[in-house]
């Protein structure tokens, strides 16, 4: 297959699934790995897609924030894992917060069963709450009409009446040297005030969020531990903070 017809294929791949393994990229392009490894280091020189361990994503403008709607669609089957695994880390008893990530959303049902409380500003979190029969509190405020998270100074009040035991965060950047980061401000300050009021911290991501950098800190990589479905490369990650593989 000549070059331009395969740089066609990736980037329509891309395009379609958000993320792709570069065995995905082998087998629709009929051609070796160490093939598919040259084009991806190309594409991304030429800044139309961001490379990493195993794969490759389309390049997002770190002031972008996808809707919810629209990340949910992304790398689903890992998602799913995640929220398995995290929901595992959950004793009966306790009282956590669940954040308006769509990961974090995986993680609620599979906390049918459990007696505990449940705190979020996630609408579509709230929802799925309910029909799992799990007591909740819905945090008030202002709804980002994107991420249908609530924010703000409404919602900084009502998040900091509760003592979690732990909190459920995700991030769209993790970086050895700038941390946890997101593209929002106001989503970025409940998140560091859920950190503030959790016993544990819990930041859930695929392996595609290492090395990136959004625009926003809400916090360190040693604030929390990370729930991921595959370390990062990167062994420095590991000197910082610890590092769960949801092994599902």
């Amino acid at each position: 297959m000549v070059t331009e017809k395969r740089y066609e294929i990736i980037l329509e791949l891309l395009k379609n699934k958000g993320v792709v393994q570069i065995h995905e990229l082998m087998e629709a392009t009929k051609s070796s790995e160490s093939t598919i490894r040259r084009d991806l280091s190309y594409l991304e020189s030429q800044k139309l897609l961001k490379r990493f361990h195993g794969g490759a994503k389309p390049l997002e403008a770190r002031l972008k924030e996808l809707s919810f709607k629209e990340k949910s669609s992304k790398n689903i089957e890992k998602k799913q894992k995640l929220g398995i695994f995290s929901a595992s880390l959950v004793n009966d008893d306790e009282c956590i917060f669940i954040d308006a990530g769509t990961t974090t959303y995986e993680i609620i049902p599979h906390l049918n069963g459990k007696n505990i409380f449940v705190v979020t500003n996630g609408l579509n979190h709230i929802d799925a709450l309910i029909e799992n029969n799990i007591p909740c509190y819905m945090i008030g405020g202002k709804v980002k009409l994107t991420t249908k998270a609530v924010v703000g100074g409404d919602a900084l009040r009502c998040l900091d009446k509760f003592r979690f035991d732990k909190c459920f965060l995700g991030a769209n950047g993790i970086d050895d040297q700038f941390g946890l980061t997101t593209p929002d401000t106001e989503e970025a300050i409940l998140k560091n005030d859920a950190i503030r009021l959790s016993k544990q911290s819990y930041v859930i991501v695929d392996d595609s969020k290492f090395g990136e950098v959004s625009s926003i800190k809400f916090g360190e990589i040693s604030d929390c531990t990370i729930i991921t479905n595959e370390k990062p490369r990167n062994k420095s990650y590991d000197k910082i903070t610890e590092i769960k593989v949801a092994n599902i």
